[in-house]
Protein backbone atom coordinates (compact mmCIF):
# COMPACT_ATOMS: atom_id res chain seq x y z
CA UNK A 1 0.00 0.00 0.00
CA UNK A 2 2.77 2.09 0.36
CA UNK A 3 4.12 1.86 -2.74
CA UNK A 4 0.67 2.43 -4.44
CA UNK A 5 0.65 5.49 -2.21
CA UNK A 6 4.22 6.02 -3.67
CA UNK A 7 3.13 5.71 -7.19
CA UNK A 8 0.45 7.79 -7.07
CA UNK A 9 2.09 10.95 -5.99
CA UNK A 10 5.06 10.00 -8.35
CA UNK A 11 2.09 9.55 -11.48
CA UNK A 12 0.63 13.40 -10.15
CA UNK A 13 3.70 14.99 -10.13
CA UNK A 14 4.55 14.21 -13.60
CA UNK A 15 0.87 14.73 -14.88
CA UNK A 16 2.05 18.56 -12.84
CA UNK A 17 5.18 18.62 -14.53
CA UNK A 18 3.80 17.51 -17.96
CA UNK A 19 1.41 20.09 -17.81
CA UNK A 20 3.67 22.99 -16.69
CA UNK A 21 5.49 22.33 -19.47
CA UNK A 22 2.82 22.78 -22.22
CA UNK A 23 1.94 25.94 -20.81
CA UNK A 24 5.36 27.08 -20.93
CA UNK A 25 5.64 25.74 -24.49
CA UNK A 26 2.45 27.52 -25.84
CA UNK A 27 3.51 31.02 -23.91
CA UNK A 28 6.74 30.09 -25.54
CA UNK A 29 4.74 29.66 -29.03
CA UNK A 30 2.88 32.32 -28.92
CA UNK A 31 5.64 35.26 -28.52
CA UNK A 32 7.24 33.75 -31.42
CA UNK A 33 4.37 33.47 -33.41
CA UNK A 34 3.96 37.14 -32.57
CA UNK A 35 6.71 38.40 -33.34
CA UNK A 36 6.87 36.04 -36.54
CA UNK A 37 3.71 37.90 -37.55
CA UNK A 38 5.26 41.12 -37.08
CA UNK A 39 8.48 40.28 -39.17
CA UNK A 40 6.53 38.83 -41.78
CA UNK A 41 3.83 41.85 -42.29
CA UNK A 42 7.51 43.79 -42.73
CA UNK A 43 8.72 41.75 -44.71
CA UNK A 44 5.87 41.85 -47.02
CA UNK A 45 5.53 45.18 -47.17
CA UNK A 46 9.16 46.02 -47.75
CA UNK A 47 9.25 43.48 -50.94
CA UNK A 48 6.08 45.21 -51.89
CA UNK A 49 7.80 48.49 -51.88
CA UNK A 50 10.75 47.05 -53.49
CA UNK A 51 8.50 45.62 -56.45
CA UNK A 52 6.90 48.63 -57.07
CA UNK A 53 9.90 50.97 -56.62
CA UNK A 54 11.53 48.63 -59.56
CA UNK A 55 8.64 49.05 -61.79
CA UNK A 56 8.18 52.60 -61.40
CA UNK A 57 12.03 53.43 -62.28
CA UNK A 58 11.81 51.17 -65.46
CA UNK A 59 8.89 53.36 -66.13
CA UNK A 60 11.00 56.19 -66.09
CA UNK A 61 8.55 57.75 -63.23
CA UNK A 62 11.49 57.84 -60.13
CA UNK A 63 9.58 61.28 -59.57
CA UNK A 64 6.58 60.66 -59.10
CA UNK A 65 7.35 57.11 -56.99
CA UNK A 66 9.75 58.86 -54.29
CA UNK A 67 5.62 60.71 -53.59
CA UNK A 68 4.36 57.71 -52.59
CA UNK A 69 3.64 55.44 -49.28
CA UNK A 70 5.76 52.50 -50.99
CA UNK A 71 8.79 55.13 -51.29
CA UNK A 72 8.43 56.07 -47.88
CA UNK A 73 7.91 52.17 -46.48
CA UNK A 74 11.54 51.65 -48.40
CA UNK A 75 13.06 54.26 -47.36
CA UNK A 76 12.21 53.43 -43.53
CA UNK A 77 13.31 50.03 -44.18
CA UNK A 78 16.94 50.78 -45.68
CA UNK A 79 17.22 53.59 -42.91
CA UNK A 80 16.56 51.18 -39.96
CA UNK A 81 19.20 48.42 -41.90
CA UNK A 82 21.90 52.10 -42.73
CA UNK A 83 24.34 50.36 -40.78
CA UNK A 84 24.67 47.08 -42.82
CA UNK A 85 24.13 48.97 -46.14
CA UNK A 86 27.36 48.64 -48.34
CA UNK A 87 28.36 51.41 -50.39
CA UNK A 88 25.99 50.64 -53.75
CA UNK A 89 23.52 50.86 -51.45
CA UNK A 90 24.04 53.56 -49.75
CA UNK A 91 23.57 54.92 -53.07
CA UNK A 92 20.14 53.93 -53.17
CA UNK A 93 19.05 55.24 -49.82
CA UNK A 94 20.44 58.55 -51.42
CA UNK A 95 18.38 58.26 -54.19
CA UNK A 96 15.04 58.15 -52.10
CA UNK A 97 16.09 60.30 -50.08
CA UNK A 98 16.66 63.43 -52.52
CA UNK A 99 14.11 65.40 -55.05
CA UNK A 100 15.85 64.83 -57.82
CA UNK A 101 14.76 61.41 -58.79
CA UNK A 102 12.61 62.74 -61.83
CA UNK A 103 16.25 62.71 -63.63
CA UNK A 104 17.09 58.93 -63.32
CA UNK A 105 17.71 57.21 -66.77
CA UNK A 106 16.39 54.13 -66.48
CA UNK A 107 19.04 53.39 -68.91
CA UNK A 108 21.51 53.15 -66.92
CA UNK A 109 19.86 50.52 -65.08
CA UNK A 110 22.25 51.12 -61.54
CA UNK A 111 19.51 51.60 -58.85
CA UNK A 112 17.20 49.20 -60.38
CA UNK A 113 20.01 46.48 -60.34
CA UNK A 114 20.54 47.03 -56.55
CA UNK A 115 16.96 46.96 -55.86
CA UNK A 116 16.39 44.05 -57.73
CA UNK A 117 19.04 42.72 -56.30
CA UNK A 118 18.11 43.49 -52.63
CA UNK A 119 14.19 42.22 -53.66
CA UNK A 120 15.57 39.14 -54.14
CA UNK A 121 17.38 39.14 -51.44
CA UNK A 122 14.63 40.06 -49.22
CA UNK A 123 12.34 37.35 -51.04
CA UNK A 124 15.00 34.22 -50.05
CA UNK A 125 14.89 36.01 -46.39
CA UNK A 126 10.87 36.23 -46.29
CA UNK A 127 11.09 32.28 -47.24
CA UNK A 128 13.45 31.18 -44.85
CA UNK A 129 11.02 32.75 -42.27
CA UNK A 130 8.26 31.25 -43.35
CA UNK A 131 10.32 27.46 -43.43
CA UNK A 132 11.97 28.06 -39.81
CA UNK A 133 8.20 29.50 -38.35
CA UNK A 134 6.65 26.25 -39.85
CA UNK A 135 9.69 24.10 -38.30
CA UNK A 136 8.39 25.90 -34.80
CA UNK A 137 5.05 25.10 -35.46
CA UNK A 138 6.02 21.69 -36.22
CA UNK A 139 7.59 21.07 -33.44
CA UNK A 140 5.32 22.96 -30.96
CA UNK A 141 2.95 20.54 -32.22
CA UNK A 142 4.60 17.34 -31.77
CA UNK A 143 5.39 18.11 -27.86
CA UNK A 144 1.85 19.27 -27.72
CA UNK A 145 0.92 15.90 -29.27
CA UNK A 146 3.61 13.64 -27.09
CA UNK A 147 2.66 15.76 -23.69
CA UNK A 148 -0.92 15.21 -24.24
CA UNK A 149 -0.57 11.32 -24.85
CA UNK A 150 1.68 11.37 -21.95
CA UNK A 151 -1.11 13.29 -19.64
CA UNK A 152 -3.77 10.67 -20.78
CA UNK A 153 -1.13 7.93 -20.23
CA UNK A 154 -0.59 9.23 -16.04
CA UNK A 155 -4.14 10.04 -15.55
CA UNK A 156 -4.97 6.46 -16.90
CA UNK A 157 -2.04 5.10 -14.33
CA UNK A 158 -3.76 7.40 -11.51
CA UNK A 159 -7.28 6.10 -12.08
CA UNK A 160 -5.52 2.40 -12.12
CA UNK A 161 -3.48 3.17 -8.80
CA UNK A 162 -7.00 4.60 -7.69
CA UNK A 163 -9.07 1.55 -8.29
CA UNK A 164 -6.24 -0.45 -6.50
CA UNK A 165 -6.42 1.33 -3.86
CA UNK A 166 -9.86 1.64 -3.49
CA UNK A 167 -9.79 -2.54 -3.88
CA UNK A 168 -6.70 -2.61 -1.49
CA UNK A 169 -8.69 -0.67 1.27
CA UNK A 170 -11.65 -3.19 0.78
CA UNK A 171 -9.17 -6.06 1.01
CA UNK A 172 -7.40 -4.36 4.12
CA UNK A 173 -10.97 -4.11 6.19
CA UNK A 174 -12.04 -7.76 5.35
CA UNK A 175 -8.82 -8.93 6.51
CA UNK A 176 -9.34 -6.96 9.53
CA UNK A 177 -12.63 -8.37 10.13
CA UNK A 178 -11.48 -11.62 9.78
CA UNK A 179 -8.38 -10.97 12.50
CA UNK A 180 -11.49 -10.25 14.72
CA UNK A 181 -12.97 -12.82 13.89
CA UNK A 182 -10.27 -15.35 14.36
CA UNK A 183 -9.42 -13.73 17.75
CA UNK A 184 -12.61 -13.80 19.04
CA UNK A 185 -13.03 -17.39 18.05
CA UNK A 186 -9.48 -18.03 19.50
CA UNK A 187 -10.96 -16.70 22.82
CA UNK A 188 -13.14 -19.11 22.83
CA UNK A 189 -11.76 -21.93 21.58
CA UNK A 190 -9.26 -21.17 24.72
CA UNK A 191 -12.22 -21.00 26.88
CA UNK A 192 -13.10 -24.41 25.77
CA UNK A 193 -10.00 -26.09 26.03
CA UNK A 194 -9.70 -25.03 29.28
CA UNK A 195 -13.36 -26.12 29.96
CA UNK A 196 -12.44 -29.26 28.04
CA UNK A 197 -9.42 -29.70 30.22
CA UNK A 198 -11.91 -29.15 33.63
CA UNK A 199 -14.09 -31.44 32.84
CA UNK A 200 -12.12 -34.30 31.69
CA UNK A 201 -9.97 -33.97 34.52
CA UNK A 202 -13.56 -34.02 36.96
CA UNK A 203 -14.57 -36.74 34.38
CA UNK A 204 -11.32 -38.78 35.36
CA UNK A 205 -11.41 -38.57 38.90
CA UNK A 206 -15.35 -39.78 38.87
CA UNK A 207 -14.30 -42.48 36.37
CA UNK A 208 -11.50 -43.62 38.93
CA UNK A 209 -14.20 -43.64 41.19
CA UNK A 210 -16.99 -45.69 39.72
CA UNK A 211 -14.16 -48.10 38.84
CA UNK A 212 -13.24 -48.38 42.46
CA UNK A 213 -16.67 -48.74 43.56
CA UNK A 214 -17.32 -51.30 40.52
CA UNK A 215 -14.24 -53.33 41.83
CA UNK A 216 -16.11 -53.04 45.34
CA UNK A 217 -18.93 -54.29 43.90
CA UNK A 218 -17.54 -57.57 42.51
CA UNK A 219 -16.00 -57.96 45.72
CA UNK A 220 -19.51 -57.86 47.67
CA UNK A 221 -21.26 -60.15 45.32
CA UNK A 222 -18.08 -62.40 45.08
CA UNK A 223 -18.25 -62.84 48.76
CA UNK A 224 -22.11 -63.72 48.72
CA UNK A 225 -21.63 -65.91 45.73
CA UNK A 226 -18.48 -67.27 48.53
CA UNK A 227 -21.21 -67.66 51.43
CA UNK A 228 -24.39 -68.77 49.41
CA UNK A 229 -21.40 -71.53 48.39
CA UNK A 230 -20.11 -71.94 51.89
CA UNK A 231 -21.25 -75.24 54.05
CA UNK A 232 -23.41 -73.21 56.09
CA UNK A 233 -25.67 -72.10 53.35
CA UNK A 234 -25.50 -75.82 51.73
CA UNK A 235 -26.91 -77.26 55.55
CA UNK A 236 -29.42 -74.38 56.19
CA UNK A 237 -30.71 -75.08 52.31
CA UNK A 238 -30.72 -79.28 53.49
CA UNK A 239 -32.89 -77.94 56.15
CA UNK A 240 -35.46 -76.44 53.84
CA UNK A 241 -36.10 -79.53 52.13
CA UNK A 242 -39.33 -81.65 53.62
CA UNK A 243 -38.70 -84.56 55.11
CA UNK A 244 -41.45 -87.18 55.19
CA UNK A 245 -41.60 -86.40 58.98
CA UNK A 246 -41.84 -82.43 58.23
CA UNK A 247 -45.11 -81.20 58.34
CA UNK A 248 -45.86 -78.07 56.07
CA UNK A 249 -45.52 -75.26 59.32
CA UNK A 250 -42.00 -76.56 59.84
CA UNK A 251 -41.25 -76.30 56.11
CA UNK A 252 -42.63 -73.06 55.71
CA UNK A 253 -40.63 -71.91 58.55
CA UNK A 254 -37.73 -73.14 57.67
CA UNK A 255 -37.69 -71.54 54.54
CA UNK A 256 -38.47 -68.09 56.07
CA UNK A 257 -35.47 -68.52 58.15
CA UNK A 258 -33.15 -69.19 54.96
CA UNK A 259 -34.70 -66.22 53.30
CA UNK A 260 -34.37 -64.50 56.27
CA UNK A 261 -30.28 -65.20 56.33
CA UNK A 262 -29.28 -64.72 52.70
CA UNK A 263 -31.11 -61.39 53.42
CA UNK A 264 -28.71 -60.19 55.65
CA UNK A 265 -26.14 -61.48 53.44
CA UNK A 266 -27.00 -59.06 51.06
CA UNK A 267 -27.65 -56.26 53.33
CA UNK A 268 -24.27 -56.69 54.40
CA UNK A 269 -23.02 -56.91 50.45
CA UNK A 270 -24.70 -53.63 49.97
CA UNK A 271 -23.69 -51.46 52.57
CA UNK A 272 -20.01 -51.57 50.86
CA UNK A 273 -21.84 -50.41 47.52
CA UNK A 274 -22.77 -46.70 46.86
CA UNK A 275 -26.48 -46.40 45.69
CA UNK A 276 -25.28 -45.62 42.38
CA UNK A 277 -22.97 -48.06 41.76
CA UNK A 278 -24.79 -51.92 41.74
CA UNK A 279 -26.81 -50.75 44.85
CA UNK A 280 -29.56 -51.07 42.42
CA UNK A 281 -29.48 -54.45 41.27
CA UNK A 282 -28.82 -55.87 45.33
CA UNK A 283 -31.96 -54.17 46.72
CA UNK A 284 -33.53 -56.11 43.53
CA UNK A 285 -32.37 -59.35 44.75
CA UNK A 286 -33.20 -58.78 48.17
CA UNK A 287 -36.90 -57.33 47.22
CA UNK A 288 -37.23 -60.63 45.42
CA UNK A 289 -36.10 -62.60 48.79
CA UNK A 290 -38.72 -60.78 50.79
Amino acid sequence: REQLEKDLASHEEDKTAAKAAMSEATALREKEKAAYDKELAESKANLKAMTQAVEALEKGMAGSFLQTHAAGVLRAFLMKNQASLDGERQEVLSFLASDEGSGYAPASGQIVGILKQMGDEMAEDQKDMISTEEAAQKTYDELMDAKKKERRSLTHAILEKLDRKGDLSIEIAEMKNDHNDTVRALVKDKAFAADLEKNCAEKEGVYEEEKKMRAEEVVALADTIKILNSDDALELFKKTLPSSSDSFLQLQATTASMRARARDLITQARSKVRPTHGAARLDFISLALS
